[in-house]
């Protein structure tokens, strides 16, 4: 059943270390109390739950019939202008590990009911969730570390991050304790940590996305551009294969990048057609295994 409306409400929850993690609730507006599967929206490295046409995708899957929570990672360096990264101390330390306490985070909340909406009930035992780039990569561990998750989607996901440190990261992260990234999009200078860096490796076994993947069984789809710039789609073909479950699927958008040919901000009236066929793809796996 497909809804005409969405109702959008906004909150914060703690993580464990006491910031703040920023949600969306999507649910779509029903005239009788119904229980909905969950769809969680875990953001990439410098991104944001509300970059580009995110928002818009969170819509159309609220509308298909899912409650969708999508969230700011509490470290992501995005504070309460939404679209900024105006909190450069907290994402000079954004681990892996934090990431994936902070998919935990929102999950006990929905169970707790502290995100939850009065004219629907979410459905804590049906949990979907998707991932773009490096939140493809947290997805993933996620899913096995969370039995709640019941259904997975990666978008361009990184299949392992310790391979995408460079030389100089390294290199920079011995002699001077951090290194530096830019935002190609604002030419903002973000430094980063060593501890990030070391945190990836220490718990690599708990982290590392290939790794992980061997233990997810429940259904599980991984999307990504043949031309992306960014991470490779073979990455989504090595989770693919590393993946056990017997319900699962790669699908490889052609002449698409990193993020399916959108860009922040989004302002136009329709998708392109490759994010078209990502949301489709992404929408008819969750109303097939997630309902």
């Amino acid at each position: 059943m497909s809804y005409s409306s969405v109702l959008k409400t906004k909150g914060k929850i703690s993580s464990t270390e006491n910031l703040p993690i920023r949600y969306d609730l999507l649910v779509p507006v029903t005239a009788t109390p119904v229980v909905l599967p969950v769809i969680l929206f875990v953001h990439g490295f410098k991104g944001f739950k509300d970059w580009g046409a995110f928002p818009d995708a969170c819509d159309e899957l609220a509308r298909a019939g899912f409650a969708v929570v999508a969230f700011n990672l509490s470290l992501n360096g995005v504070g309460e202008s939404m679209t900024d990264f105006d909190e450069p101390e907290l994402f000079r330390r954004q681990t892996l590990s934090q990431d994936l306490k902070d998919v935990g985070s929102v999950i006990n909340a929905i169970k707790k009911k502290e995100i939850s909406n009065q004219k629907v009930t979410l459905n804590s035992d049906k949990i979907g969730i998707i991932g773009h780039s490096r939140g493809g990569h947290t997805a993933v561990a996620a899913t096995a570390e969370y039995t709640e998750i019941q259904c997975l989607v990666t978008w361009s996901a990184v299949a392992d991050y310790n391979a995408r440190w460079s030389k100089e990261m390294i290199d920079d992260w011995n002699k001077k304790g951090f290194t530096e990234i830019i935002n190609s999009r604002t030419g903002q200078v973000l430094p980063v940590d060593k501890l990030v860096y070391d945190d990836a490796l220490e718990n690599a076994d708990r982290l590392i996305a290939v790794k992980r993947v061997h233990e997810i069984y429940i259904p599980s789809m991984f999307i990504a551009g043949k031309k992306d710039e960014a991470v490779s789609y073979r990455d989504s073909e090595k989770l693919y294969r590393n993946c056990p479950a017997e319900e699962k699927e790669v699908r490889l958008i052609e002449n698409a990048g990193h993020t399916f040919e959108t860009s922040h901000p989004f302002e136009e009236e329709d998708f392109p057609p490759e994010f078209s066929q990502v949301l489709d793809l992404t929408e008819g796996w969750f109303l097939e295994h997630l309902r």
